[in-house]
């Protein structure tokens, strides 16, 4: 390992610097100390660039966040692994916006520390190749089932910074509207991890029906209750080593919440009808298309819990912020349709310009809908322009689309505009859509939730959050 570079400790605790001194000599590296950040400047004035600089966040004279911000400008190839306890996590993660290549959460064991300062820690670049023509876009980690693809700079940028967090232990909460990729980003973290040979388990929080999601989550002892004939191992235990995706994260009844801040705090879960806590080590990312701050600010989301969740936030972008990637993302859909048998041609330039000036609320999904179903009304020709008017349109501008009189007979009516009023706040908007959709499905809830693109139980409790009493409401046939 002495191949990596001198590595500098810096730390004003002299029994850690020399723990991590004599760790470090043992694998192979040269190892320097310093007390504080000023005397490691001094260090690099008379030794010259270190390769690594391992340095506490808080110390006298000058903190670890000084000395990252100055070792950017005076040596921006040495790599920065910042140490810090639980109450620095959210300056531990400023920092990395700013360049730290990690952080470590104090104590840490050598193994973690190992894997920061391994030769190759995942990188990016063996997986990243361009695709469609003159190297337009970018793809990101092939090893997903279905890749990240992006050119747009923000998006990137976000990249970049997840790839960086993707390697230590912290939670992370992806922040984001349906249809943005959140699952898939969060995928994205865990096949990056030290932890992407390990499982990887994805729970739906809004899809379990109430009472269910706690054995679910928990698992239970034989008799725990009625029709609990067997030990059932819930979805921690067998994430264990590995990651958990809790997805659809604000839709967790509050009386749960507690049991997943004692995961998050005490890594060990309790079964249902158990008489000993299960220790586990995962790794949870949890994600969401609701505002937190809202849920957190009306009582339906502990504010504990949602500061341990947000450990490392992350925010996607929607689809009409990164517009230049619905050109790449529309190849790259009609590629998977033919792959499954569907025969699609291209895209012509005016139906991919149209498309691109869509502004799609449904995001990703949506725009993978609209191709759908444009391919089979293409039947296996081009798509273009007149196929656009003949489908729903969904909210593509289709007044500037010129439909060709042979295709009038159809006499396809687009749907109504949705009427809403200057003026008008979100949440109005958001009642009298709902409303809306729930009447024209004869009050059928699944139908409606199905047609909103949100789960029965996100309906159930916009509903409840209006205070709307619907006579005759179906749940389904």
């Amino acid at each position: 390992m002495s191949t990596q570079g001198p590595v500098l400790v810096v730390d004003d605790e002299s029994e850690m610097s020399l723990a991590l001194q004599e760790t470090l000599r043992q694998d192979g590296y040269t190892v320097d100390l310093a007390s504080n950040g000023k005397e490691a400047l001094r260090r690099f004035e008379d030794v010259g660039p270190y390769r690594w600089v391992i340095t506490d966040l808080k110390m006298p004279q000058m903190d670890g966040w000084a000395l990252l911000t100055t070792l950017r400008r005076i040596s921006p190839e040495t790599r920065v692994i910042l140490m810090t306890a639980f109450g620095s996590v959210p300056q531990a993660v400023d920092a990395m916006r700013q360049g730290a290549v990690d952080f470590l959460m104090k104590p840490f064991s050598p193994e973690a520390l190992r894997r920061l300062l391994c030769p190759d820690p995942l990188p990016l670049s063996p997986d990243k190749e361009p695709i469609g023509e003159r190297g337009e876009g970018v793809e990101i980690w092939k090893k997903l089932r279905r890749p990240i693809l992006t050119k747009d700079p923000r998006f990137l940028r976000l990249l970049k910074m997840v790839e960086s967090v993707s390697r230590s232990q912290a939670t992370v909460l992806i922040e984001g509207e349906s249809g943005t990729g959140k699952e898939l980003l969060a995928r994205f973290i865990h096949e990056a991890s030290p932890r992407a040979h390990r499982p990887f388990v994805a729970v739906n929080c809004a899809a379990i029906p109430d009472g269910l999601l706690e054995p679910e989550l928990f698992g239970y002892e034989k008799g725990a209750f009625s029709g609990a004939v067997a030990r059932k191992i819930g979805k921690f235990e067998l994430a264990d080593s590995g990651t958990i995706l809790l997805d659809e994260i604000g839709e967790m009844e509050l009386s749960l919440q507690s049991k997943l801040l004692r995961v998050l705090q005490e890594r060990e879960v309790d079964r249902v009808g158990g008489t000993s806590p299960v220790p586990v080590d995962l790794r949870v990312i949890a994600t969401t298309n609701r505002n937190m701050k809202d849920l957190v600010a009306s009582g339906k989301f502990r504010e504990d819990l949602y500061y341990r969740l947000r450990v490392f936030p992350v925010q996607v972008p929607p689809l009409r912020e990164r517009k230049g990637d619905i050109p790449l993302l529309a190849r790259h859909i009609l590629g998977r349709l033919r792959e499954d048998g569907i025969p699609v041609g291209s895209l012509t330039q005016e139906a991919m310009s149209a498309i691109s000036n869509g502004t799609f609320p449904g995001n990703i999904r949506e725009l993978e809908n609209l191709l759908t179903q444009l391919a089979l009304l293409s039947g296996g020709d081009d798509i273009r322009e007149e196929h656009l008017a003949m489908g729903e349109g969904l909210s593509l501008p289709l007044e500037d689309v010129s439909v060709p009189d042979s295709r009038e007979i159809l006499s396809v009516q687009s749907p109504e505009p949705f009427p809403c009023r200057p003026g008008q706040s979100v949440r109005e908007v958001e009642r009298d859509l709902i409303l809306m959709t729930l009447d024209a499905c004869g009050g059928n809830r699944t139908q409606a939730a199905r047609m909103l693109e949100i789960s029965v139980r996100t309906l159930r409790n916009k509903l409840h959050e209006y205070g709307v009493l619907v006579s005759g409401d179906q749940e389904g046939n």
